[in-house]
């Protein structure tokens, strides 16, 4: 048994520990909670994923987000059933990736594996069990004719028959259903004004209600196709423009580029964030939404990231940030009002919303030199080289200024700014003004770096 599987316990048999670190990730999640309400995903999800016995836990991990206040909106696709239709009823023909003709005998598979996958759908959100994620739920889902689909037509001389695309939507049923609480659930048939049928692909019928709906999210639920690196790391965010060119350069498998690409379009056309999550891991969508790297792939228009000077909106964050520090003696205690009375000089690291680090600068103009203060990352999203993004950014706005000497008090982490280029100094090469407000009971180290 490999020794690196983490431990896992029951209610009954947990460590003493358990509680307090229950309590410390509700508070750390706190933040993505409060940017929840109000917020439309859609999430598309093939057939392969209801073979796999992954819906269940799917729709208890969504239930737990519309308890949260989120507008969902599920498309489902259903290949796998479609073809195994077909199998049963003696046709040879199989539905690979992409659109391809589909016949009235397999259009007539499709509204069968619909119908059963809607079904399936619906019993999902249908249990409350005690003791389980769904109880006390209560969830309605609602499914109806939304989508007018038009044929695909004739493509270079082959008819693709009962194959059509989307024309339009009934947003306003839409909306009014998913303002309501309910979740709405879209599966891949649309219908014509003359009555027809025609079977749509998941991936476009997916992409376009996020686009039609202004959504903030657009999740693909997959098997194999989140993006990784040459060191088999999953990149965890991707701007645009970067997953374009790695879909033009040919590499990618087939099913990784036709949701990178459907991903993509919907980003480009408004939608704020679109994500490729791996099914087949256990609570995949609650660890993307609330963990800062998550486990997917996400397609930004740019990335996340945002280093930024601070507002008044800030200080809370910034406050909180700070507060830990000041209370085991690494930072002098400034008090809220000092936060507020120099926001102006901080700038803040900001990923989807929320402020995760924060330095101060602090300029002295006679002297030419400047202190750069209050330089913090969370604890909890460090290790990927924040604290030199932040170091960067005060010497670059320093040397601006023309500041010629950057300087730091510290009382614990000295070895961090030697390794970084400062040596240590006196209070006497410290600006007149702050060698009079030098706390000397502190007997904070100095350290000073010429920029």
């Amino acid at each position: 048994m490999s020794t690196n599987e983490p431990e896992t316990y029951s209610a009954l048999d947990a460590p003493e520990y358990a509680p307090a670190q229950f309590v410390r990730w509700f508070r750390e999640v706190a933040p993505y909670v409060h940017t929840l309400r109000g917020k439309t995903f859609v999430v598309g999800f093939g057939g392969d994923l209801v073979q796999a016995g992954a819906l269940n836990a799917l729709i208890q991990d969504l239930s737990l987000l519309t308890a949260l206040g989120v507008h969902l909106v599920l498309v489902h696709g259903s290949r796998p059933q479609v073809n195994e239709q077909l199998r049963l009823k003696g046709f040879s023909y199989q539905f690979g990736r992409g659109i391809e003709p589909t016949s009235p005998e397999a259009l007539e598979c499709a509204k069968e594996a619909a119908g059963e996958i809607r079904l399936d759908i619906e019993a999902a959100f249908s249990q409350g069990l005690p003791n389980t994620p769904m109880s006390n739920a209560h969830i309605h889902i609602i499914s109806g004719n939304f989508v007018t689909a038009q044929p695909v037509g004739v493509i270079d001389g082959i008819d693709y028959k009962h194959s059509g695309k989307v024309r339009k939507f009934d947003l306003d049923a839409m909306k009014k259903i998913i303002s309501h609480g309910a979740v709405l659930l879209m599966s891949p048939i649309g219908f014509s004004p003359t009555g027809e049928a025609f079977n749509l692909a998941m991936e476009e019928l997916a992409t376009s209600t996020a686009i039609a709906l202004s959504a903030d999210k657009l999740i693909f639920m997959t098997q194999n196709s989140i993006l990784k690196d040459m060191q088999e790391n999953v990149i965890t965010e991707i701007a645009r423009e970067d997953a374009d060119n790695l879909i033009r350069q040919g590499h990618l498998d087939e099913d990784t580029a036709t949701f990178l690409q459907h991903a993509s379009n919907a980003v480009k056309r408004g939608v704020k964030r679109a994500h490729l999550i791996p099914y087949e891991l256990d609570g995949s969508v609650l660890l993307e939404y609330f963990t800062h790297d998550g486990v997917g792939t996400m397609v930004v228009e740019d990335t996340l990231d945002d280093l930024r000077p601070a507002t008044v909106d800030d200080i809370g964050a910034i406050v909180s940030l700070i507060e830990p520090l000041e209370a085991d003696g690494t930072l002098v205690p400034r008090g809220r009002n000092v936060i507020e009375r120099d926001v102006e000089k901080f700038t803040v690291l900001e990923h989807d919303g929320i402020i995760y680090g924060c330095v101060s600068l602090i300029p002295y103009p006679e002297s030419k030199m400047a202190e750069m203060a209050c330089l913090i990352v969370n604890p909890d999203w460090q290790g990927s080289g924040e604290g030199e993004i932040l170091l960067r950014h005060a010497e670059n706005k320093a040397r601006a200024l023309g500041v010629k000497r950057l300087f730091v008090l510290t009382t614990r982490t000295s070895h961090w700014f030697v390794k970084r280029g400062f040596v240590q100094g006196t209070i006497n090469d410290l600006p007149a003004e702050k060698q009079m407000n030098y706390n000397r009971s502190r007997n904070s180290l100095i350290f000073i770096k010429k920029l």
